[in-house]
């Protein structure tokens, strides 16, 4: 069977070429990459507000999701003059690179073409890349962790929250976790930011022992618990933003969620094939992110108090 023929595909004042758009990306379903790029269309304020201004890695899959996987930091050659890129460095290989850096849904869309399906972003921007804006909370399950387990402590999270005074906004991890956001005012670098993380972490796990911790290496853990990853906050760690698609089969969306839905949420749920929906009838869940801004010294303060440090970033 050949190729099928390419698509243009009008994203507002621009026009993305869509080659073999036909490709199936998501065997459970049939999915295709044109399934893939009207997919990130139907939610396309709220990708782009996810990834507005970030330096952004890439998963490919060239073939579709059961094939090769690629982790692209620098952006593909081949882009459109309107695709921005943001220089970041790599200190321990004193090299850098040019990553994407969306700011028009068009620059998902070219992304799509170039056969990606999942978008990680840093959790600081252009502007000063060096200084986060942006702390991730992000719930990692054991191996033989129950989802039950995950919710309870997501609620744990929201009760510190409150009483820290910051707004957390929750999504699905897309796959087997939860992630929780919060803004924060980009006056830290990454090791104040992580060490915040860790602050938190320590106190999540006082309030919940029986379903946290906090252990460092993997092979220390209990993996029936959930590890509350503070590493996700270190410099050039990054997770699937909201919005994103996963390389799974079953084409799972990392999906935000309102936090009276965390006690009976399935991750599962949440696929291109019914997020698009959700999304004209809720909008944007994390809409308002960027208004509820909040310092990290309360945690600072936390982390002195207890005596706590965080190896250094390589």
């Amino acid at each position: 069977m050949g190729k099928s023929p390419a698509v243009e595909l009008e994203v507002d004042d621009r026009v993305v070429r869509i080659s073999n758009p036909d490709r199936v990306y998501f065997p459970a379903r049939g999915e295709t990459k044109l399934d893939l790029a009207n997919y990130y269309l139907s939610v396309g304020d709220g990708i782009v507000r996810a990834l507005r201004e970030r330096p952004c890695m890439l998963h490919r899959f060239p073939e579709g999701v059961t094939g090769e996987k690629v982790h692209q930091k620098r952006l593909p050659h081949g882009a459109p003059p309107w695709v921005r890129t943001v220089r970041v460095h790599f200190p321990r290989y004193n090299r850098h690179a040019d990553e994407l850096c969306v700011t028009h849904v068009a620059d998902v869309i070219w992304a799509v073409q170039m056969s990606t399906v999942e978008f990680h972003p840093w959790n600081s921007r252009a502007a000063d890349t060096e200084k986060p804006d942006e702390w991730r909370i992000d719930l990692d399950p054991g191996e033989t962790c129950t989802f039950d387990r995950v919710r309870r402590v997501a609620l744990v999270v929201q009760e510190v929250l409150a009483e820290l005074g910051a707004t957390g906004f929750p999504k699905t991890s897309g796959s087997k976790g939860l992630h929780i956001y919060v803004r924060i005012k980009p006056d830290h670098g990454f090791q104040d930011v992580r060490k915040a993380a860790l602050a938190f972490a320590h106190e999540v796990e006082r309030r919940a022992p029986d379903d946290v911790e906090t252990t460092w290496w993997r092979k220390d853990r209990d993996p029936s618990l959930v590890f509350v990853d503070y590493n996700q906050n270190t410099r050039d760690r990054t997770i699937a933003s909201a919005y994103s698609v996963r390389g799974f089969p079953e084409a799972t969306v990392s999906t935000p969620i309102r936090w009276d839905e965390v006690p009976d949420v399935d991750p599962r749920e949440f696929t291109i094939a019914t997020v698009p929906k959700r999304y004209a009838e809720l909008g944007d869940l994390h809409a308002g992110i960027d208004d509820a801004v909040w310092s990290i010294e309360p945690l600072l303060e936390w982390a002195a108090r207890d005596e706590l440090e965080v190896p250094d970033e390589q």
